[in-house]
């Protein structure tokens, strides 16, 4: 076992790269693009675009260490049988789930829309999560894939912060996960929410977990050995 330290707040995070995970949370085209699902709700996708190379740098690194990678969409089943009326509701009429935009219908697994955009495609063997909800855990595969490979930590990326991020976040701490979040990997449409986040997660001596910018976690993976 190799233990690689990043300084984090609120203290060092210890982890070692075969036990942990890099968690890659809805990095959609939906989310990101023009003309996805985030767009339609009246958001400026820009505010997204902007981690994409920091994002892009720290999975590289990852993989470069050998680390597993794990990647999450939310989406729907084409006859939206798995998402909830209140889901439903959201936004106007032309702009909810299931609605066509100009990337296909909105949220739809198997729509263009739906993918993950290209500078963070996943590579074979890597995998993928469809969620139906916020959370990463709720009604997937994700706990069976972290325990078949005894991952005990997660290093968390993706949007929004203080959605679907800070949800899988909360629902792997209370699962007994060691989990950093990658404060410049991680984007809202309000940045006030993103800073509101990122102070909820690490009060109280780490009350949900760490953040740690990209920098201090890619150095920490230098040294890593050698794969």
């Amino acid at each position: 076992m190799t233990v690689l330290i990043t300084q984090a707040q609120p203290s060092p995070f210890r982890f070692d790269i075969d036990r942990t995970a890099l968690l890659i949370i809805d990095m959609q085209r939906d989310f990101i693009e023009p003309g996805g699902f985030g767009a339609a709700l009246g958001n400026d996708v820009t505010r997204l675009q902007t981690i994409v190379p920091t994002v892009q740098a720290v999975l590289s690194a990852w993989r470069r260490a050998g680390g597993l990678v794990v990647h999450t969409r939310e989406g729907h089943a084409p006859d939206l049988s798995d998402c909830p009326p209140a889901k439903l509701k959201r936004g106007r009429p032309g702009r909810r789930i299931g609605d066509e935009g100009p990337m296909g219908r909105l949220l739809v697994i198997g729509e263009p829309g739906h993918a993950i955009v290209p500078a963070l495609a996943p590579l074979p063997g890597e995998p993928l999560i469809d969620k139906p909800g916020k959370g990463a855990f709720f009604a997937t595969p994700l706990q069976d894939t972290l325990q078949s490979r005894a991952i005990t930590h997660l290093v968390l990326m993706g949007v929004t912060t203080e959605v679907c991020v800070q949800t899988t976040m909360r629902e792997a701490n209370d699962r007994g996960y060691d989990c950093l979040l990658v404060e410049d990997g991680t984007a809202s449409y309000f940045p006030e929410f993103k800073a509101a986040t990122l102070a909820m997660i690490t009060a109280q001596g780490g009350i949900v977990g760490w953040t740690a910018p990209a920098a201090a976690l890619i150095e920490a993976l230098i040294e890593a050995p050698p794969r």
